[in-house]
């Protein structure tokens, strides 16, 4: 695998166009200045307990924060503001999404790249991987094995390579959606991918993509180029940086961003993260990303850089990362992934998170045969508790587990979402949708334990939602979900 083929080499020579970069840069310049963001770090050093009282409440009125107001908070070495900051963090989630946590899996569809990047399992010269590209019968299996754990919401992966392109992925979604038994079925299929160019973005456009999440890994120059060999296509920095800009352009317009922590300095990716929010908004009418993630690097079979990453995050700043990119990015969903033990996410959940994925298996199919395979996985997974447990303890945390996916269906994205995440209204919208979905999963998936308990708090959470008639309508539909009809939603 560590060579290129010719055929590999013609294939990425295609790939890249120029011209759906330069029409987004500015005097030749990207969005990304680092000038920028060291001179606002070091002018807001030592910042004031006034100062830093003052962001949280712009955050609270979610208004996204400028530059000099997140490095700030970043800069703020006060153990009681950062409390504040911690408490301010739940508010503000649970004042736009309510006390709900969106929950999906991850499903690796392929592990093939012709990329070569330092810290990734999956890089191309690393022999050490059994690789694998599921096929459709391999695919049906492993989205029957999910349906069957009670999901309806994946994140489906794939490698940069010439078998996956824009076409496979596009088949590859149409064989997820066509699954179904007993009444499940997976409604939402969102995809983690290679940047690709407005025309592909089109073709899955036109399939049903969810959101499209590409994550930027780092956010700072000089560690991109070192850490991404010129001669792969993820070399090409502005290529990557630009893909949601293309996105958005070809009217997918639920976009994810995120930043792999460990690469280089937490406050310079946080930055970056807020400043490729500003110009998504700036340049398609106030319309940014739909969540942000911000996973940390885990160890990888045959992957030394990860064993003594430059830039370690320990525990205790992953959960002010979490703390900061909520209250500068207030409206925007935040993802925590199993990547982070059972113990981090218990801690940091409540900063503000808003979607988890749970019961994983990154490894290319293992759904289907239960297996966990190091040389299949891209990284290490660290919570690896069943579906089942991780919405137990969300139930003892006081949250609705939800499966809603339809705000997709309906068209609550891009501009409609942004819109009412700004008001602080996507719960009003949300939590009548996950109530019902989470009914799905109690009624027909959980154990007996976590169906007790479920139940509960799902009427308790009947019980809160605003209004007489509203709780009337839900209740007549949760009703219905009871006697066994499935897929109702506001």
């Amino acid at each position: 695998m560590a060579e290129l083929s010719a055929s590999e080499r013609t294939w990425m020579d295609r790939v890249i166009r120029e011209d759906e970069i330069d029409r987004y840069l500015e005097d030749g310049r990207d969005f990304i200045d680092s000038e920028l963001i060291w001179g606002e770090l070091e002018r807001q050093r030592d910042p004031s307990a006034a100062r830093i009282r003052e962001i949280i409440a712009k955050s609270r009125e979610l208004q996204r924060l400028e530059p000099d107001e997140t490095a700030a908070l970043l800069n703020c070495d006060d153990p009681g503001l950062w409390e504040e900051m911690f408490r301010a963090g739940l508010e503000i989630k649970q004042h736009v999404y309510g006390r709900r946590i969106v929950t999906f899996a991850p499903l690796y569809i392929s592990n093939y790249c012709v990329n070569n990047c330092a810290y990734c399992g999956f890089r191309r010269e690393n022999t050490s991987v059994q690789r694998k590209c599921l096929d459709e019968d391999e695919l049906r299996s492993e989205t029957l094995a999910l349906i069957r754990k009670g999901h309806k919401r994946l994140i489906m992966v794939y490698g940069e390579h010439p078998m996956t392109g824009a076409d496979f992925i596009a088949d590859t979604l149409q064989t997820v959606y066509s699954v179904k038994e007993n009444g499940g079925e997976i409604r939402r299929t969102n995809v983690n991918a290679a940047p690709f160019g407005i025309d592909d973005l089109r073709k899955l456009h036109e399939v049903g993509i969810g959101t499209y999440q590409v994550f930027q890994e780092t956010y700072h120059p000089e560690t991109y180029r070192r850490l991404h060999p010129k001669d792969t296509l993820k070399g090409h920095m502005r290529w990557r940086l630009y893909c949601m800009h293309r996105a958005m352009e070809a009217e997918v317009d639920d976009v994810g961003i995120g930043a792999l922590f460990g690469l280089f300095d937490y406050r310079f990716e946080v930055m970056g993260l807020l400043l490729h929010t500003i110009d998504l908004e700036r340049r398609f009418d106030g319309v940014g990303p739909h969540t942000i993630s911000f996973p940390r690097l885990e160890p990888a079979v045959n992957t030394p850089y990860v064993e003594k990453p430059d830039y370690k995050v320990d525990d205790e700043t992953f959960k002010r990362i979490v703390a900061v990119l909520r209250l500068s990015v207030p409206y925007t969903g935040l993802i925590l992934t199993a990547r982070e033990p059972a113990e981090v996410r218990r801690e940091v959940i409540p900063v503000g998170v808003t979607q988890i994925d749970a019961g994983s298996n990154i490894g290319i199919g293992g759904y289907a045969d239960g297996n966990i395979v190091g040389e299949k996985q891209q990284f290490m997974l660290s919570d690896t508790r069943s579906l089942d447990e991780v919405i137990a303890e969300l139930v003892d945390m006081g949250m609705i587990t939800s499966f809603c996916t339809a705000g997709y269906r309906c068209g609550r994205t891009g501009h409609y979402f942004m819109d009412i995440a700004k008001e602080g209204k996507v719960h009003t919208l949300c939590m009548p949708n996950a109530i019902l979905t989470f009914a799905e999963y109690l009624s027909d998936y959980a154990s007996e334990e976590t169906r007790k308990k479920g139940w509960k708090l799902l009427e308790h959470e009947l019980e809160e939602l605003p209004g007489e008639e509203l709780r009337q309508r839900v209740g007549e539909l949760l009703n219905k979900v009871k006697r066994g009809e499935r897929d109702l939603y506001l």
